[in-house]
């Protein structure tokens, strides 16, 4: 998930149209299952859209939108980039030990020594853990931040990780 200009987080993606009567298939990219929900609101640039029913479709899943209700409507949204606000209605607060996507991009990661790794420039999803992406081409898996603190994440790779 990255921040989208508008302060929304990027939660998704549309593919293809699915049948006739306007679902399409959706790659989620977040792991907050209530943005799927029926009555969830997401956004596809300033369009507005609302969950009216979602089931899984091998391994994504489809979503009809209200008023996206034939095919040709879903077609128009094919590639659109889904965001939603940071914590919408019902949503908890994140857990001490999570973190927001956009509170990472640009972060300087250190070990626990406090040398120098890189900084991040994205984060991948990955079945087991995300990645941080770092700007010198190395991937550390989230599970080895130990703490966040004002821009820096510090890491406790073991040995061998972060070795090119």
């Amino acid at each position: 998930m990255t921040p989208d200009p508008g302060g929304r987080l990027v939660v998704g993606r549309v593919g293809r149209a699915h049948g006739l009567r306007g679902e399409v298939a959706v790659t989620f990219s977040t792991n907050r299952p209530e943005r799927a929900a029926p009555g969830a609101v997401l956004y596809a640039g300033e369009r507005e859209l609302r969950v009216d029913a979602v089931r899984p479709h091998q391994g994504r899943m489809l979503v009809h939108f209200a008023g996206v209700d034939d095919r040709t409507a879903a077609e128009r949204l094919l590639g659109a980039e889904l965001s939603a606000d940071p914590l919408g209605p019902g949503e908890a607060e994140l857990d001490d030990d999570e973190l927001w996507v956009h509170e990472v991009v640009g972060a300087e990661v250190v070990d626990r020594a406090g040398a120098p790794v890189g900084r991040v420039t994205a984060v991948e999803a990955n079945p087991a853990h995300d990645l941080l992406v770092l700007d010198g081409g190395a991937l550390v898996p989230m599970v080895f931040v130990v703490e966040q603190r004002d821009g820096v994440l510090v890491i406790d790779p073991p040995d061998g990780l972060l070795d090119l």
